[in-house]
C-alpha cells in the first residue's frame, strides 16, 4: 500500500513537473512573440519617423532655398536702384558743375555791363553838370526842393480843405455824444495822498512803536518798505510812502500791533504776513468787482488781479481803478451811438492804464507795461493800440483807440477829478519851463497837457538838426534827474527856419 502511494506520488510529481515546464515553455514563447511584434512595432515607426524628418528637413531645405533665392533678388533690387541713384547725381552734380561755370561766365557778363554802366552814367553826369553848371548834389537839391515845394503846397491846400469839412461836420456830433455820455454816467470823486495817519488811543504808544533804541519801527519800516513818521502831531503817526499798495498794508499791519498792544519784531512779522493777506483778498475782490460791474467775463484771473491792484493806485490824486471803470462806461456809451465795438472799447478802457499796477516794480513807463501785459495774456490787436495810443505815443488803428484816447481826456478833466492846487500846478510848470530854457540854444518854451508834454523851440542858427536831437535826450535826463513828476513827460524840440521875401 506504502509502495503505490510512493509511487503515486513519484508519478504526480513527474506529472506535475512536465505540465510546470510545458507552462513556462508556452510563456517563454508569448513573450518572445510580444518582443518579435514590439521590436517589428519600433522598426515600423522608425520608419515612418525617419521618412517623416526626411520630409520636414526636405520641406525647410526648400524654404530656405527660396528665401535665399528672395534674399538675392531683393540684393539685386538694391543694387540696381543704388546703380540708378549713383548715375543719376553724377548726372546732377555734372549738370550742377556746368550751372556754376555759366553762372560764373553770367555774373562776369554782369559786372562787366555794370562797369560799363557807370562810366556811361559818369559821362552824363559830367556832360550835365558841363552844361548846367551845377554839381550832382545841386542839382538833386534843387530838384527835391522843388518837389517837396509843390508837394507841400498841394497836400496843405487839400488837408485845409478836408480839415474843414470834417470838422463842420464832427464838432457837432462829437459834442452830442460826449454831453451825452457825461450826462449818462456819474461817478463819485475821490482823492487820495502819499501818505497815511494811524489814529493811536493814546501818546504811550508812540514809545512802543518806536521801541527800545528804535528797534521797532525801523524793523516795521525795513519790512514793509515804508517810512513811519512819529512827530508832536498828538495821538497820530504818519506812514509815507509813494507804493500805496505797501503803505495800505502798513496800515493794516499797525492798526493790528496797537490793537494788539504787544509790539516786538515777532509780531511785526506776524501782523506784516496778516495784512499782506488781507490786502491780497481786497485787490482780488475790488478786480472782480470792476470786471462784473462792466460785464466783463472774458479776462484771466491773473489779470482780474492786476486791474485789483489800481485800487491801490493814483494818478494826480484820482484813484486810477475808479477813473478806468468811469471811463469805461463813458467810451461804452460813446461807443453805441457810434456804432464800434463796445466790448473792446469797454476792455480797452479798463486796461488803458493797467501798466500803473507794475509801474512801481518794473523799469519803463506804464504805457510800455501796459503794451506788455496786454500781449502777456494774447489780447486783441485793437486793445493793445488803445493801451499805446491813449497818450498820444502812436497812431489809433481802429476807432476804438480813438473813443479810449477821448474817454480818458473826459474823465481826467472833469471838475474835481484830479487834485492840484494852483500854486503847485503854476509852479510845477515853471520848475519845467525853467530847466528847458537853461539849455543854450533855447528860445522858447511851453508846457502844455498839464506838465506832460513840453514844447522847446530852438534856434536854427544855432543848433542844426542833431543838435536838436541830442538837446532833447539831455532835456528829458535832467527833468529825470531834477523833477518828480507822475507818469511821464513827453519833450518835443522844434527847430524852424523861417526865410521871407517880398513880391513887389
Amino acid at each position: 500500500m506504502s509502495i503505490q502511494i510512493i509511487i503515486g506520488i513519484v508519478v504526480g510529481a513527474v506529472v506535475g513537473y512536465v505540465i510546470r515546464k510545458m507552462q513556462i515553455a508556452n510563456q517563454v514563447n508569448s513573450v518572445e512573440a510580444k518582443v518579435s511584434r514590439a521590436l517589428d512595432d519600433a522598426k515600423s515607426k522608425e520608419k515612418e519617423i525617419l521618412l517623416e524628418a526626411k520630409s520636414k528637413a526636405m520641406g525647410i531645405v526648400e524654404q530656405g532655398k527660396k528665401a535665399e533665392e528672395e534674399f538675392r533678388n531683393q540684393i539685386i533690387k538694391v543694387e540696381e536702384r543704388l546703380t540708378r541713384k549713383e548715375t543719376d547725381l553724377e548726372r546732377k552734380l555734372s549738370e550742377s558743375d556746368k550751372l556754376k561755370e555759366e553762372m560764373a561766365a553770367k555774373r562776369a557778363e554782369i559786372e562787366k555791363t555794370k562797369d560799363e554802366m557807370r562810366e556811361l552814367k559818369q559821362k552824363q553826369l559830367e556832360q550835365l553838370q558841363k552844361i548846367s553848371g551845377l554839381t550832382t548834389e545841386e542839382a538833386k537839391k534843387v530838384l527835391l526842393d522843388a518837389t517837396e515845394k509843390n508837394i507841400k503846397e498841394e497836400m496843405s491846400m487839400l488837408t485845409h480843405k478836408l480839415l474843414n469839412q470834417a470838422r463842420e461836420e464832427a464838432d457837432k456830433k462829437a459834442s452830442e455824444i460826449v454831453a451825452m455820455a457825461i450826462q449818462r454816467c456819474a461817478s463819485e470823486v475821490t482823492s487820495e495822498q502819499t501818505v497815511t495817519t494811524v489814529t493811536l488811543p493814546s501818546e504811550e504808544m508812540k514809545g512802543r512803536i518806536i521801541g527800545k533804541e528804535g528797534r521797532n519801527i525801523r524793523t516795521f519800516e525795513q519790512m514793509l518798505g515804508v517810512e513811519v513818521i512819529v512827530d508832536d502831531t498828538p495821538d497820530t503817526v504818519v506812514i509815507s510812502g509813494f507804493n500805496s499798495v505797501r503803505r495800505h498794508i502798513a496800515k493794516i499791519a499797525l492798526e493790528k500791533l496797537i490793537q494788539d498792544g504787544r509790539i516786538h519784531p515777532a509780531k511785526i512779522e506776524e501782523a506784516t504776513e496778516k495784512a499782506k493777506k488781507e490786502v491780497a483778498e481786497m485787490i482780488r475782490e475790488a478786480g472782480e468787482q470792476a470786471v462784473y460791474e462792466l460785464g466783463i467775463a472774458n479776462f484771466p484771473p491773473k489779470l482780474v488781479q492786476l486791474v485789483g491792484r489800481l485800487k491801490f493806485r493814483t494818478s494826480y490824486g484820482q484813484n486810477v481803478l475808479k477813473h478806468s471803470v468811469e471811463m469805461a462806461k463813458l467810451a461804452a456809451l460813446m461807443a453805441e451811438e457810434i456804432g464800434a465795438d463796445v466790448a473792446t472799447v469797454k476792455q480797452g478802457a479798463l486796461l488803458h492804464d493797467i501798466g500803473k499796477a507794475l509801474d512801481q516794480d518794473m523799469e519803463g513807463t506804464h504805457v510800455e507795461i501796459g503794451k506788455q501785459i496786454a500781449k502777456k495774456f494774447n489780447l486783441p490787436d485793437k486793445i493793445v493800440n488803445a493801451i499805446e495810443a491813449h497818450h498820444g505815443d502812436v497812431e489809433y488803428s481802429s476807432i476804438e483807440a480813438a473813443i479810449v484816447d477821448a474817454a480818458d481826456n473826459i474823465s481826467g478833466a472833469r471838475p474835481g477829478a484830479r487834485r492840484d492846487t494852483y500854486e503847485n500846478y503854476v509852479k510845477r510848470l515853471e520848475e519845467l519851463e525853467n530847466l528847458a530854457h537853461s539849455f543854450e540854444g533855447v528860445e522858447k518854451v511851453y508846457a502844455i497837457q498839464a506838465g506832460r508834454e513840453i514844447r522847446v523851440f530852438v534856434s536854427p542858427g544855432k543848433l542844426d538838426d542833431w543838435g536838436a536831437t541830442k538837446l532833447a535826450r539831455e532835456i528829458a535826463n535832467k527833468i529825470e534827474q531834477d523833477l518828480k513828476y507822475p507818469g511821464e513827460i513827453r519833450v518835443m524840440v522844434i527847430r524852424e527856419t523861417r526865410v521871407i521875401e517880398y513880391a513887389r
